[in-house]
């Protein structure tokens, strides 16, 4: 893996799955409303529960709470209703940037991410103005692992797309059909991956000197605080070490 820009980008994002641990119940009860709505509670019929299951259950999630989600989901039990929006916009160093939640009160969502767009000099823009720069792909994460040589060649072996190795970091990328089946054989090679999800990647990136990092970071964390906030991705390349 070439680039000191590129290691930094990956610095950030184990900082930022770090600090998603910290409302990891929050996040993963929604998910597990919204996977079981869609697709049916069975997790054996519905790949995405059975991830958001695995997640639950390796984060020591209990199992009362985790069938409690999936009954709201599945309307056996009542509950709030969740549902996915997903908000499009620019940061004032023009880097794209896509916000995807999971909410039961719209107008309290758009009103928070709204004014963490304004209070940074951002720009909230309507449905389509960037996620065209991105396309949805299967990230999955080894944060310290001593096997990275035997990941990566299973990980290949498997039709991953990329491969990307740093000190004892490793992460996959995978086409978002060949997703599942990749995470799937890990596991059945006994394989444990920290985090593994469909995230939206970009090809362009828009680079930042130290100034412009340090002010975007603050933008975006503003934005992972928020509670109905899920993920958020950028298209920012950092050219400074974060610490």
């Amino acid at each position: 893996m070439a680039g000191h820009s590129k290691w930094a980008n990956i610095q950030h994002r184990k900082k930022r799955q770090d600090n998603k641990r910290g409302k990891l119940f929050t996040k993963l009860i929604k998910e597990i409303t919204v996977a079981a709505r869609e697709g049916g509670g069975d997790a054996n019929s519905n790949p995405r529960l059975r991830l958001d299951l695995d997640k639950a259950f390796s984060g020591n999630m209990n199992k009362e709470t985790v069938e409690k989600a999936i009954n709201r989901g599945t309307g056996n039990l009542e509950g709030v209703n969740y549902e996915e929006l997903i908000y499009e916009g620019y940061s004032s160093s023009g880097v794209a940037i896509i916000v995807e939640c999971v909410t039961d009160n719209k107008n309290r969502t758009v009103a928070e991410v709204r004014h963490a767009f304004s209070k940074f000099s951002g720009n909230l823009g309507s449905s389509g103005s960037v996620s065209y720069l991105f396309k949805k792909i299967g990230v999955i994460s080894f944060q310290e692992t001593d096997k990275a040589d035997e990941i990566m060649e299973l990980a290949i072996e498997n039709n991953a797309e990329d491969v990307i190795h740093e000190e004892n970091y490793v992460e996959i990328h995978t086409d978002k059909v060949d997703y599942l089946n990749i995470a799937e054989v890990l596991k059945d090679n006994d394989f444990v991956f920290d985090n593994a999800e469909l995230e939206m990647h970009a090809d362009t990136k828009i680079q930042l000197d130290a100034d412009s990092t340090e002010s975007f970071i603050k933008f975006i964390d503003s934005l992972e605080e928020l509670d109905d906030v899920q993920n958020v991705y950028t298209n920012a390349e950092y050219t400074e070490d974060l610490n």
